[in-house]
């Protein structure tokens, strides 16, 4: 029988965080969330009845708070960010001191042996090579500040040799908080409304992952922590290296009259552009499971079930 363990979850209530929480608790972790709820706990309510499960309304910048309840946690995910370019472009200050600084306050303060698993992103290899992989030692260049944010941050978490960071391809699927705004997530409900996609610099490429991998691969490090300890791993589905006409033409194939229109007087502001190899990951048994086909048939059955609750927060 695995052993179960005491998790924080800084950001607990969000994107991931509520996804991760849940299959957590389901494997009989002890799980204590940190959340500022700002979009408030809906996707957090099926928890509370949970005896394993503790919510903290709090922000992770408050010091004090944290070093009361740290020492009790065999590991910290720390998820609480604001994630995204435009988002961080929007509240920079904000970005940098939850992003960046929450972190090299909670590194300062915890024990050696305190475990961090800590996911960033692959949008720090900014513009790739062309035809060049970026691997785990490709030199980063993120473009953005909330890439320079999480790079900085992943540095940080690092030296902490009790330390997992995962770099996330762009991620899909639905979760108990829907983010409507992330590429996959955004092309399929746009594709639902308006039967057609326009897309300008289509030929920009980005790796994608389903949002129950990422959770999977959580789970899979926790079960294998001494093994992986002290890496830094891409996690992306290898089959999914596409560039954003690549992308519509595989949501084309589920929703038949979508209609692909090539826009060429608008540049992206996203000027991120990358193969991204995830061997690495991949050669320690971990290896996804969710198609971005099975992805998208499970994004169009949500959207329809759900037409008036989609909001985007972000």
């Amino acid at each position: 029988m695995k052993k179960k363990y005491n998790i924080l979850i800084t950001g607990g209530a969000g994107y991931i965080g509520s996804f991760l929480s849940t299959e957590l608790l389901k494997k009989g972790h002890f799980v204590t969330i940190i959340d500022k709820l700002v979009f408030g706990e809906k996707a957090i309510k099926h928890l509370k009845k949970n005896k394993k499960f503790k919510l903290y309304k709090k922000d992770v910048s408050n010091l004090n708070f944290i070093k009361k309840i740290i020492k009790q946690f065999d590991y910290i995910i720390p998820l609480a960010a604001l994630v995204g370019a435009p988002l961080c472009e929007k509240k920079p200050k904000e970005a940098l001191e939850t992003n960046l600084n929450s972190i090299k306050k909670l590194v300062k303060i915890i024990e050696k042996n305190q475990k961090i698993i800590f996911l960033t992103t692959n949008s720090g290899y900014g513009i790739g090579q062309k035809g060049k992989f970026c691997t785990e030692k490709t030199p980063l260049n993120p473009i953005s500040l909330y890439g320079r944010t999480k790079v900085k941050a992943e540095d940080i978490v690092m030296k902490h040799k009790n330390s997992v960071s995962f770099r996330l391809a762009t991620v899909f699927g639905v979760s108990y908080r829907m983010r409507t705004d992330l590429l996959v997530n955004n092309f399929v409900l746009t594709a639902l409304k308006k039967r057609k996609l326009d897309l300008y610099e289509s030929h920009f490429r980005r790796n994608y992952i389903g949002i129950s991998d990422v959770v999977r691969a959580i789970i899979f490090t926790i079960n294998n922590f001494q093994k992986m300890r002290t890496n830094v791993y891409n996690l992306g589905l290898s089959s999914a290296n596409l560039t954003k006409l690549d992308l519509a033409k595989s949501i084309k194939r589920v929703i038949k009259d979508l209609e692909i229109n090539l826009v060429s007087n608008f540049t992206d502001p996203d000027k991120r552009d990358y193969f991204v190899s995830n061997k690495k990951i991949e050669k320690t048994g971990f290896r996804p499971k969710q198609s971005l086909k099975i992805g998208v048939k499970d994004l169009i059955k949500f959207y329809k079930k759900n037409k008036k609750k989609i909001v985007n927060n972000y």
